[in-house]
């Protein structure tokens, strides 16, 4: 495989990473927070989520359990795909670098990619623009998770992304280097309160 590479100040990479991944393409992409992995969620084939899902851990590697979290491009999206009572303050820090873990709706499209055991999908309203008019143009939410090999520590910078994954994704676009970059904060409600699972750079 032969991977673009294209910087994200170019005026065509939103187009190249919306097509790239319309055409069932793995891409690294920056986000709000580190860059991540993604490929698109098909809201109508459930079998091609299943595959999309395993191109990302076949590339991180087969020891890969971590969920994938699915970016959306609106706050009131995420009312598409669960009926869970979300606190308006919570929803008010979207977009921003906040993962909101919920309930899938039992006849959402995303119910296939739930977790089994507890029916959830962690989801991000992402606070950069740029992304959000990826996952605009999609038409439907992406995949995400971070940029490292299983295991490892997550990669970046530039050099270290297009070193190790080149040749595995179709797709890499380059913002420069994320030293220091805090992942999102993750929260999940609980008895109907909030329950932060890992602080990040968003405070709840």
């Amino acid at each position: 495989m032969k991977t673009l590479i294209k910087n994200k100040n170019d005026q065509e990479s939103i187009k190249t990473t919306a097509d790239t991944l319309k055409n069932g393409g793995i891409v690294i992409i920056p986000t709000d927070t580190v860059y991540g992995f993604s490929g698109i969620v098909d809201l109508k084939n459930a079998a091609s989520n299943f595959e999309t899902d395993a191109k990302i851990r076949t590339i991180k590697g087969r020891a890969e359990t971590k969920p994938l979290i699915q970016l959306i491009a609106k706050p009131e999206d995420i009312h598409l795909y669960t009926d869970d009572a979300l606190p308006a303050e919570l929803l008010s820090k979207w977009p921003g670098a906040l993962t909101i873990i919920v309930h899938i709706k039992k006849d959402s499209p995303l119910a296939a990619t739930a977790i089994p055991e507890s029916g959830t999908v962690a989801f991000r309203c992402p606070g950069d623009e740029w992304l959000r008019k990826i996952i605009t143009e999609c038409g439907a939410p992406i995949f995400s998770t971070s940029v490292n090999r299983s295991g490892q520590p997550v990669l970046d910078t530039a050099d270290a992304i297009s070193s190790e994954f080149k040749n595995e994704v179709d797709l890499i676009i380059n913002d420069g280097d994320k030293k220091g970059a805090l992942p999102s904060t993750l929260v999940m409600l609980e008895n109907g309160k909030v329950k932060v699972l890992r602080q990040g750079s968003v405070e709840v």
